[in-house]
């Protein structure tokens, strides 16, 4: 069972910026996707597809959902193992469970990822 953890949640005031970091199992030459998922409250849930944030593979290619495309940046860190999320200009609206889920299998695109495999989660509270 390959172990995820997020980190990098807290409190911030709207159009401030916080970021997070995904640990997670990657290296140069591996095949992958990571993606970031948002879910309201605090209580973790099954993760589907309307949680998505945004998303990165293997080959650097990113993907993000219409409300933080242009406000939020996924990046990783093959080094460190690690993907970021960088999230500037937040809005009350961001708060939520962020997750980063991971897809270790070649795909297609990103839209071919599969999330299996997912951390526990990190809170991000926005207030105005």
């Amino acid at each position: 069972q390959v172990q995820l953890a997020e980190t990098g949640g807290g409190s911030a005031q709207a159009e401030g910026s916080l970021r997070l970091s995904c640990a997670v199992p990657i290296s140069s030459g591996d095949n992958y996707c990571v993606g970031w998922f948002r879910q309201d409250g605090d209580n973790r849930r099954a993760v589907d597809a309307t949680d998505v944030v945004a998303e990165i593979d293997s080959d650097g290619h990113t993907r993000y959902e219409k409300p933080f495309k242009g406000r939020f940046t996924i990046s990783q860190d093959n080094a460190k193992h690690n993907v970021y999320l960088q999230m500037d200009f937040l809005k009350v609206e961001d708060s939520g469970l962020y997750l980063c889920g991971a897809d270790f299998q070649q795909r297609a695109s990103l839209g071919d990822c599969q999330y299996k495999q997912f951390g526990q989660g990190t809170q991000v509270t926005v207030s105005s």
